[in-house]
């Protein structure tokens, strides 16, 4: 969703990639809640931190606690190498993960929206000028 959010808001001043922990696919309710704002993240999917490597980035963020942990690009330096990328500054904002919340349906998707306006207000006040 942050990858979507960004590009939609600021597209035209960041180039933004997305990687996970691990690769995935886009969580379905993700892609529901970014519907009901018009924005259409079903062809986004999670890379994998390899399918990055080699490039230098000038900023890398987490949005989760679990990522920030897993993230090797703000640990490995300035020097981005054949196995990993690297990110010149490194920003980090924890938002709560919708995937891990329970109820019926529309209790998680009410958390998948709740996310989604949590990161697309951090980024308005963040990113926008």
């Amino acid at each position: 969703m942050a990858e979507g959010l960004l590009r939609a808001m600021h597209g035209d001043m960041y180039e933004v990639y997305s990687a996970g922990v691990e690769a995935t696919r886009v969580d379905p309710r993700a892609v529901d809640a970014m519907a009901e704002i018009g924005i259409d993240i079903s062809g986004q999917r999670s890379k994998g931190i390899e399918e990055l490597r080699g490039i230098l980035f000038d900023l890398a963020v987490t949005v989760c606690d679990k990522a920030r942990e897993a993230c090797p690009v703000c640990s490995v330096g300035l020097r981005a190498s054949a196995t990993a990328p690297a990110a010149k500054e490194c920003m980090h904002r924890n938002f709560e993960d919708p995937v891990s919340a329970g109820g019926s349906e529309v209790d998680q998707l009410n958390a998948f929206r709740r996310s989604r306006d949590e990161i697309r207000e951090w980024i308005a006040q963040t990113f926008g000028l």
